[in-house]
């Protein structure tokens, strides 16, 4: 049996299906993740392993989710609706993602464990709870999980 291929081999298997079917938006934005993850393994040296993988996509799907919403906020819905099925298009490659009732239960058990409480504590929630998620929840989702728990 044949090893999966990985996600940048998927990347580029999709973007060749892309092409064929004439789909010029998802080419483009499979082009451009690819052209990321060059630039990712260019700066740090060495292949893209699958916790920098994840990185890379959370950042553009992160800034495609900001910039849905400045368009939004300039009336231009338009490239609102662009940018927000390019954000789709990154995050089927995106690990699956972890409910925010899990993550809350862990931020819950770290509460807990430290003895915080109040908005001192999202800092040390984000550190104890963010490496155990990496790739598979966004830094803006345990923060506002923190602060409903600890009460900031």
């Amino acid at each position: 049996m044949a090893a999966a291929p990985s996600p940048q081999e998927r990347i580029q298997n999709d973007l060749k299906e892309s092409m064929k079917a004439r789909d010029a938006e998802r080419t483009s934005t499979l082009r451009m993740l690819l052209a990321e993850l060059k630039n990712e393994r260019i700066k740090l040296g060495h292949e893209v392993n699958e916790e920098e993988f994840a990185r890379v996509l959370q950042r553009g799907v992160k800034q495609r989710q900001d910039s849905v919403e400045q368009y939004r906020n300039g009336g231009r819905e338009d490239l609102a609706t662009k940018e927000e099925r390019e954000a789709k298009v990154l995050s089927a490659y995106l690990p699956e993602q972890v409910s925010e009732d899990e993550v809350r239960r862990a931020i819950e058990e770290v509460v807990r464990e430290q003895g915080l409480s109040g908005g001192a504590g999202i800092g040390a929630v984000m550190k104890a709870v963010l490496p155990r998620y990496q790739g598979r929840i966004d830094g803006k989702t345990v923060q506002r999980l923190a602060r409903e728990v600890l009460g900031a």
